[in-house]
């Protein structure tokens, strides 16, 4: 597996596995609003508009194949974290979150995590900090992991 900085010719299939993973996962706990506020950001042109602000998106490829990613947004907040959903379970969410963490620019890394991604964030070292938020009918919990406590659980995770 090799994990590197996605490249434009990667957005529509970094764009189908975000939109398969939160369908098989997150799309049913949430609002109509939810679901198109969702296809909206994970739609290819919102990618493209992201990869021209601060924001690192790494792809983790087998094969010549995508399987995951993530975007750390600022150097500080995830913002999209996809592994296929017939690839989880197999170590590719763990690599890409070691990565992304590695280029985080703050001592805090933030995630507005789905509620059903919660048990994942937790297994990572993240822990839930404020009360349950919801915006434009994204249903999310915030989480955050300090930096210097992260390396251990990451490291001994098993599954993504």
């Amino acid at each position: 597996m090799n994990i590197k900085k996605m490249e434009e010719k990667d957005i529509k299939a970094v764009s189908a596995i975000c939109i398969a993973s939160f369908s098989k996962s997150v799309a049913s706990t949430l609002s109509e609003e939810g679901v198109l506020t969702f296809a909206k950001i994970a739609a290819s042109d919102a990618f493209l508009n992201r990869m021209h602000e601060d924001n690192l998106m790494l792809i983790a490829e087998c094969d010549g194949k995508i399987e995951g990613v993530i975007e750390l947004k600022e150097g500080r907040h995830i913002a999209m974290f996809f592994v296929k959903p017939e690839q989880q379970n197999r170590g590719i969410g763990r690599k890409l979150l070691r990565s992304a963490l590695s280029y985080a620019r703050a001592g805090t890394v933030t995630v507005s995590a789905s509620l059903s991604s919660v048990p994942v964030y937790k297994k990572y070292g993240f822990e839930c900090k404020g009360e349950i938020g919801e915006i434009a009918g994204l249903v999310y919990q915030p989480m955050e992991i300090e930096l210097n406590k992260s390396t251990q659980p990451i490291a001994n995770a098993s599954a993504d």
